[in-house]
């Protein structure tokens, strides 16, 4: 029996498997915090599909309307905020648009585009992922019983913030055009805070801060090239 035989066999939520039935599209450019999303879903009993771009994105909502979009507001090809404006008034909505950003400060932008709600990363509560999301499910979408917390912290596994690494050490490569320095800046914040490797977010900051100056960023890139090698050198866990 595979994964769908074994979703057809029972599409109601339960309160152990509050999101069963319900298919979540994560357009999220990091694999680490897609991974964390992924096991959320599992334990919540939700299909997941995942698009690592804008354009990505619009390729799988030609060919399916998920229940549940969340959508990361730094991706390589543009704000995830022009998406979030775009589904919140077409028609038929999705059911939830929520915004995930390591920027706290994104929230009140990402609701005024139309997102339903909001993650802050790191995403890592499953019991806050699913209240989320049930919160702005229509009462007949959510368990008839009284839903069974589960306060886990979930663990993504360490291969895919090294891959992360890996990433954004080959977008490094060479003279990378402004575009890409304000990317992998944005990205290596994000991801430093959702690992809780402070020495990454605070390199991603540094190299931030230094584009919004518009101050040469050839020191704070010799910083971060040199971290990236130093973990990418190490073994992929920690």
């Amino acid at each position: 029996m595979d994964d769908t035989e074994l979703f057809n066999t029972a599409r109601y939520p339960t309160p152990a498997r509050p999101l069963l039935g319900m298919t979540l599209l994560v357009v999220e450019d990091s694999r680490f915090t897609s991974e964390a999303l992924r096991l959320m879903c599992l334990h919540s009993g939700a299909r997941i599909r995942r698009a690592d771009t804008l354009i990505a994105a619009e390729r799988h909502l030609k060919v399916y309307c998920p229940t549940v979009i969340l959508i990361d507001l730094g991706l390589p090809d543009g704000s995830g905020l022009d998406l979030i404006h775009r589904l919140s008034r077409h028609s038929p909505r999705i059911e939830v648009i929520l915004a995930i950003s390591g920027d706290d400060g994104m929230e009140k932008r990402s609701l005024e585009q139309g997102a339903d709600g909001f993650l802050a990363k790191p995403i890592l509560s499953l019991a806050s992922f699913q209240e989320t999301i049930l919160h702005h499910l229509p009462a007949a979408q959510r368990p008839m019983d009284p839903r069974l917390v589960n306060e886990a912290e979930i663990t993504p596994d360490p291969i895919s913030y090294h891959e992360d690494l890996q990433h954004a050490a080959s977008l490094l490569d060479g003279r990378p055009d402004e575009r890409t320095l304000d990317y992998v800046a944005q990205f290596l914040t994000g991801l430093g805070r959702s690992a809780n490797d402070g020495a990454v977010r605070d390199a991603g900051q540094t190299l931030g801060i230094t584009r919004m100056r518009r101050a040469s960023p050839d020191k704070a890139l010799l910083a971060l090239r040199g971290l990236l090698q130093k973990r990418l050198a190490a073994a992929p866990m920690f």
